[in-house]
């Protein structure tokens, strides 16, 4: 690890402005990623005093005989500094089709798709996501099976989709998700929750695409059953 001193009198309050500070005055090869510095975008996600945040909306503890602690999103492959490799995370992102899929055949965009205020209400605490990735690098299951559970934030964005009363792939994006690791190595810890810096409640998203895929499930054994009763 670096050691750095600031001038906290000459610094901006939050961590980000610290580490702007250090890299324009200290050490230019410093690396980090950052971009609207409102806590909108995601960037700049790493572990500050041991909790995965956004360097943007965590404060400096103005405790001057305590240090902060930075290091980059745990359990990732670091490229420099506080830089990790998202790769995997976005290919797994794009691995659940995150976008409206309809069966008819208008043009994008050539007219509107409603919903009703309670469909709408379901989306809620879903499409907040920034895809910052701290639930997911918070998570164990996701440390040990990274390469195969897709994680919180994934899943969330999962379960979006398949609520979304104006997608209709529902059946499709469901299928994609059965099978031992997608979804089912969750273990109902809720770091993921617990670290979330837009405070969004991943856990029940997550409880909720699992029951969804069971009662989807349990309808297909049904469906079955009855097609072999009259098939007979």
């Amino acid at each position: 690890m670096q050691t750095y001193e600031v001038d906290l009198n000459a610094c901006g309050p939050m961590i980000l402005d610290a580490l702007i500070k250090i890299k324009n005055e200290v050490d230019p090869t410093l690396t980090f990623r950052r971009s609207c510095r409102e806590g909108i975008c995601g960037s700049c996600a790493m572990n500050i005093g041991g909790i995965n945040t956004l360097a943007c909306i965590s404060k400096i503890d103005t405790n001057l005989g305590k240090s902060s602690k930075i290091y980059p999103l745990p359990h990732m492959y670091v490229i420099k500094d506080l830089v990790p490799d998202m790769n995997n995370f976005y290919i797994q992102y794009k691995s659940i089709q995150p976008w409206l899929q309809r069966n008819d055949a208008a043009e994008p965009g050539s007219a509107q798709l409603l919903q009703s205020v309670d469909d709408r209400k379901k989306l809620d605490g879903l499409y907040e996501c920034i895809l910052c990735a701290c639930c997911s690098t918070s998570c164990p299951s996701y440390w040990w099976n990274g390469d195969k559970y897709l994680g919180p934030a994934v899943l969330m964005q999962a379960y979006r989709w398949i609520i979304d009363s104006r997608d209709d792939k529902s059946k499709d994006r469901l299928d994609m998700l059965r099978d031992p690791f997608s979804v089912y190595r969750c273990h109902t810890i809720m770091n993921c929750t617990k670290t979330c810096p837009k405070v969004l409640t991943i856990f029940y998203s997550l409880i909720n695409c699992d029951v969804t895929i069971v009662i989807s499930q349990i309808q297909q054994i049904i469906f079955n059953i009855i097609s072999g009763i009259f098939m007979a």
